[in-house]
């Protein structure tokens, strides 16, 4: 163990200082050689993960050696930047589930009247305890709610979603990033993958506790949220992915209460 973290910090150091830094974090607006990979990348992925082709992190270009920062926080900075929802927010209630610390930062900046952070399990005594199965907040109070790659997470994501219609405002936001296959035909649980090897096989991580598939929008605006789906194309062509080490398959998962 301490020879695997004695490498990885190696290859860092290696990644950030090298000569040849060509990549970008937009977080820490360093460049740098690589993005470090995820548990060992791709090929290290469940086999069943590979086989579908799962939509969501690049696992060989994850981690930025110079913050830290994950593709995902890179990616969903870039989408919140050019859709306009930073400038949007001043003034307004923002819920934000398992707070980005680099998503957090443009919130401060951005002048919110209220925002809570918020975490079934906080780390931080800055973040609140909220379960999204029944959320501490008034009828449509809420302006914008992020929730990156937390449905995975939830056991009953059907309430969870009743719950993100109920406290948004009319034209409210929520930012639902979610992990998907486009060749699973639907979302796919079962309650006798329990045990974490189970889930990881099954779901892609210990902690997942289903893998939604190509029913994906579908199923998160049954509770009334209008999808407005965007492709990395259409908002951010001008990002390389490879440069910004995001993932070009996933989408912006914007969703509106009409």
């Amino acid at each position: 163990m301490k020879k695997n973290k004695l490498s990885r910090l190696a290859h860092a150091a290696a990644a950030r200082w090298l000569p040849g830094r060509r990549k970008l974090c937009v977080v820490c607006d360093q460049h740098v050689g690589w993005f470090l990979p995820h548990r060992g990348g791709w090929r290290n992925a469940p086999p069943l993960m590979r086989a579908l082709n799962i939509v969501g992190s690049d696992l060989d270009h994850v981690e930025c050696p110079a913050c830290g920062a994950s593709d995902r926080e890179r990616h969903l900075l870039l989408y919140m930047e050019e859709t306009g929802i930073f400038r949007a927010i001043n003034g307004q209630t923002v819920v934000h589930f398992a707070p980005e610390r680099a998503i957090v930062r443009c919130i401060f900046k951005s002048g919110p009247a209220r925002y809570v952070r918020c975490d079934l399990f906080p780390s931080h005594p800055d973040v609140e305890r909220v379960d999204m199965l029944a959320m501490p907040f008034a009828d449509a109070s809420v302006d914008l709610i992020i929730a990156n790659h937390v449905l995975e997470h939830v056991a009953d994501d059907s309430h969870a979603l009743n719950e993100i219609h109920r406290i948004l405002k009319p034209g409210g936001r929520a930012i639902l990033q979610t992990p998907f296959s486009t060749k699973l035909s639907a979302t796919w649980s079962d309650v006798g993958i329990s045990d974490d090897e189970a889930r990881l096989q099954a779901y892609g991580q210990e902690d997942h506790v289903r893998l939604y598939g190509s029913d994906i929008f579908m199923r998160l605006s049954s509770c009334g949220l209008q999808p407005c789906i965007k492709q990395h194309d259409e908002l951010l062509a001008q990002f390389d992915p490879v440069k910004y080490g995001v993932n070009k398959a996933e989408p912006f998962f914007l969703f509106i209460r009409p």
